[in-house]
């Protein structure tokens, strides 16, 4: 297998912790990177961070918001990248009209909560569509979502929102993708259904199948590693 770098890029208010279950297996056959977003408040800036401290080729994979930023990475430097995973994310822009108003609304209710009555309250309440609904019981993996997001600041919560909402149509970048392409999706993913990852799979030229992660939902990582972590091994080899 490969020595080829594994960048992981984590999603919205995520760190090395949404990857933390899987990286004990990817580690042994690969060196593996998990990068932060700093203060970072756009998906170019974030993804050129990426490509500023990367090595000269790489395999990269991101989740949710983090998709997003490698979709701008391979837009920016595509010769860089080697292989791309796709997982619990989206590639259109914020709509226009009526639904984009909806979308901001939305975010900004987060938003509001996370300012009046702190990030931890915020993440409880988002927590609550994060994760297949027979995990809402599973108390230790509740309280390791919403830590993870507690360590990040209101601030942050502000810029990478305001990355999201200023998010561009990454189509483009699907339609013009050459590398071997891992597309993932939680069979309960609230967010990023598994409809909307075959309309990603689609556009990438060689049609990549969509493996959906059967009773996970959008923190499929955290959820349920093993099987994440065989796909992984498959898409990498």
């Amino acid at each position: 297998m490969t020595q080829t770098t594994l960048i992981l890029v984590p999603g919205l208010m995520c760190d090395d912790a949404s990857w933390g279950a899987v990286l004990p297996a990817l580690s042994a056959h690969m060196p593996c990177h998990v990068v932060s977003h700093g203060n970072a408040d756009s998906l170019v800036t974030m993804a050129q961070q990426i490509l500023d401290n990367a090595p000269a080729q790489f395999n990269l994979a991101g989740h949710s918001m983090g998709g997003r930023v490698a979709l701008e990475v391979l837009r920016l430097a595509p010769e860089r990248v080697l292989r791309l995973g796709l997982l619990g994310t989206g590639f259109r822009p914020k709509e226009a009209g009526a639904a984009g108003k909806e979308e901001v609304k939305k975010r900004q209710a987060l938003l509001d909560i996370a300012h009046h009555q702190g990030v931890r309250h915020m993440a409880q309440t988002w927590v609550q569509n994060m994760v297949a609904p027979s995990r809402l019981q599973d108390a230790a993996l509740i309280e390791d979502i919403v830590h993870m997001f507690e360590r990040k600041s209101e601030d942050v919560f502000k810029r990478q929102i305001k990355a999201l909402l200023e998010r561009p149509d990454a189509s483009d970048v699907l339609a013009q993708t050459q590398v071997p392409t891992l597309v993932m999706a939680g069979e309960f993913d609230a967010w990023a259904s598994p409809q909307q990852h075959q309309q990603i799979a689609d556009l990438v030229p060689a049609r990549p199948t969509v493996d959906v992660v059967a009773g996970a939902g959008h923190m499929m990582m955290m959820e349920k590693p093993e099987a994440v972590t065989a796909r992984f091994l498959s898409w990498l080899s």
